[in-house]
């Protein structure tokens, strides 16, 4: 089969590659649509917790061509969308009903193939049928549901103030979950005009082009400073100065992912003095049906975050446009018709 790899960090190339074997719990999905997602370029990079070689992908939709002997919920010709996380339901975390935390953790695109191919195996209860959207929406539901996760860890109040770092797909994705989970007021800010003309289409409040007169503006907007400000760039030091807009019982919330040997630097004084929150939400934790939900209502718009469609013979032309090219958002492949 066609497939898009990773021979070790800095390569990326199209290649062919064996067929999956799906075991007898698992179904083999024919995929059609398929995103590039940050962690992918952090495992591009070397910086994430991937095994070479690889084929990554964990953003995907497509059709179940095969199923298992044990699979009784689908069938062949089924729409369907797929969870990459594979906890191992035995470790003490998992039997704490947290698995996104097991010890054991595997990953569809991480630590085994995924689905920048034609064809990928996954789990029987890691799939979710999709109905009649469209693959390119579905191969979205996978980072919303990162969102809805984040979103079950919160407490802000009715009419809460937000502030977005970075106007990329997933600072979309907030603005538009943080809106429709009850903040009247959501500001967005990055360095990108076009990224923040898209966020304020999709429903931000208020944007603000990152330049010497970011932090003033920002403050003018809220000048007691907001209830919840996250972080969507993982840039550290983006990150380091997210605390200064912070309102007392302000919670800021580390979203983005950075190089996983990064530090940064705040004040524990002020975090103990204004009763601050700082709050992680690592991947997703059984919050696929919330995404579906929240995309089928139309509460949170999707495809209009799709910049770049190519076919996968282009994958690395794919990550290239994925870092550098001004006017990206989400990268897709279309990868079957």
């Amino acid at each position: 089969m066609r497939a898009g790899t990773i021979a070790q960090p800095g390569r990326a190339q199209f290649a062919s590659a064996e067929m999956p074997e799906p075991g007898p719990d698992d179904v083999l999905i024919r995929v059609h649509a398929a995103g590039i997602c940050g962690t992918d370029i952090h495992i591009l990079k070397g910086e994430y917790e991937a095994r070479y070689p690889l084929i990554p992908g964990h953003e995907f939709s497509g059709v179940i061509v095969s199923v298992g002997d044990n699979v009784t919920r689908f069938k062949a010709g089924d729409r369907v969308t797929a969870d990459p996380n594979i906890p191992c339901n035995r470790c003490p975390a998992c039997q704490r009903n947290e698995p996104n935390q097991c010890e054991n953790l595997a990953a569809v695109g991480v630590t085994r193939n995924g689905a920048f191919a034609d064809y990928v195996a996954v789990p029987e209860g890691n799939v979710f049928a999709i109905g009649d959207m469209s693959f390119a929406a579905a191969a979205l539901v996978e980072p919303l549901a990162c969102v809805a996760w984040g979103l079950e860890r919160l407490s802000i109040p009715p009419g809460a103030s937000a502030l977005i770092f970075g106007a990329g797909p997933m600072g979309c994705l907030l603005a538009q979950a943080l809106h429709a989970y009850g903040a009247a007021r959501v500001v967005i800010t990055d360095v990108v005009p076009f990224r923040l003309a898209l966020a304020g289409d999709l429903g931000a409040t208020e944007t603000v082009l990152a330049n010497e007169r970011q932090a003033q503006h920002i403050k003018s907007i809220e000048p007691d400073g907001y209830n919840l400000v996250v972080d969507a760039t993982g840039i550290p030091r983006v990150l380091e100065g997210a605390f200064e807009y912070l309102r007392a019982r302000g919670t800021l919330w580390v979203f983005g992912v950075t190089p996983n040997d990064a530090r940064v630097s705040f004040s524990p004084y002020d975090v103990f003095r204004k009763d601050l929150t700082i709050l992680g939400s690592f991947a997703v934790n059984r919050t696929f049906q919330e995404s579906i939900a929240m995309i089928r209502s139309g509460r949170v718009q999707v495809e209009p975050l799709i910049s770049h469609t190519l076919p996968l013979e282009d994958f690395a032309q794919g990550f290239e446009l994925a870092q550098n090219d001004p006017k990206r958002m989400k990268v897709q492949y279309q990868i079957a018709s």
